[in-house]
């Protein structure tokens, strides 16, 4: 292979405009024309990709930074606390007509461990969503896959409530967002499979992979502290039925989409309505469906 002169250095940069910064013109000697250097793009920051996941959870931090400052407890915070912030309760659905619940109840949380360990799973894997699904996106499933979660933690706590032993009927007081959290990997699990995607297969398998294992793992340890509870008749109290009815809905959601990343703009948006429309109405019916049940 012949040799070849060094480069020269790049000449300095100009100024910055919209985030993109543009290198000055460069007349070309003997030329008689002035080239302009192409825009050189600066890196974005993960705020700038992933905007609805920083808003979700600042949300989320809001929300228990305000209960704390209003005197709920943030290691233990007692149940009627809770209800007072917008937690679920089938009671208070379905005999008080407390519908807003099903979706206050996702942004509200058991202490700042609950809130911690949320958060961290809804940073993780909404950062790695939204750019399949967009802001818009993330928005939608974190919303329609936590309503999920709690129509049908709220069903089965209705149908199977908690008796004491003089046969007094209890319903638990559900929060967290942790329904939400598994329909984003649920939405993840059925995207990540797209041959759309301009990423090595390889890579999408394991990237694929860790999020099935994230679900699997969770699933059997909440329900395997649930039965251990059961047993015992005390201890941490696990929604299954809410991280169940989330992880459902969320295949459900992405099962019509097309990753944004890689797929035409109009098929992307297209897709995303169906998605939408589609899983809006099946929680109305089956919120027809919980309210009929109370009669």
């Amino acid at each position: 292979m012949g040799s070849y002169p060094p480069a020269p250095p790049p000449p300095a940069q100009g100024p910055v405009r919209g985030g993109t910064a543009f290198e000055p013109e460069i007349l070309s000697p003997g030329s008689g024309y002035v080239v302009t250097q192409r825009p050189v793009r600066q890196p974005r920051s993960s705020w700038a990709i992933s905007p609805a996941t920083y808003i979700l959870v600042g949300i989320n931090c809001a929300v228990f930074l305000a209960m704390t400052l209003k005197g709920v407890s943030p290691g233990n915070p007692a149940p009627e606390q809770l209800l007072n912030w917008g937690a679920d309760h089938a009671g208070a659905v379905l005999l008080n007509g407390d519908w807003w619940r099903i979706v206050t109840a996702m942004f509200v949380h058991v202490g700042i461990l609950h809130l911690a360990t949320n958060m961290w799973c809804l940073w993780n894997l909404g950062l790695l969503a939204e750019p399949l699904m967009g802001s818009v996106g993330v928005f939608a499933v974190y919303l329609l896959t936590g309503a999920a979660g709690n129509l049908l933690s709220t069903m089965v706590n209705w149908v199977w409530p908690i008796r004491d032993a003089a046969g007094g009927v209890a319903f638990p007081v559900g929060a967290g967002a942790s329904g939400a959290v598994f329909g984003i990997a649920g939405a993840l699990i059925v995207l990540l499979k797209s041959q759309r995607l301009p990423v090595p297969p390889d890579e999408l398998k394991k990237l694929r992979k860790s999020v099935i294992y994230f679900a699997a793992i969770n699933l059997v340890l909440g329900l395997s502290i649930s039965a251990g509870t059961h047993v015992i008749g005390s201890g941490l109290r696990i929604d299954n039925m809410a991280h169940l009815g989330g992880f459902t809905c969320g295949l459900l959601f992405a099962a019509p989409m097309v990753p944004r990343f890689g797929s035409p703009r109009p098929l992307f948006l297209s897709r995303l309505r169906i998605a939408v429309g589609m899983v809006v109405g099946v929680l109305v019916l089956f919120g027809f469906f919980l309210a009929q049940l109370a009669r």
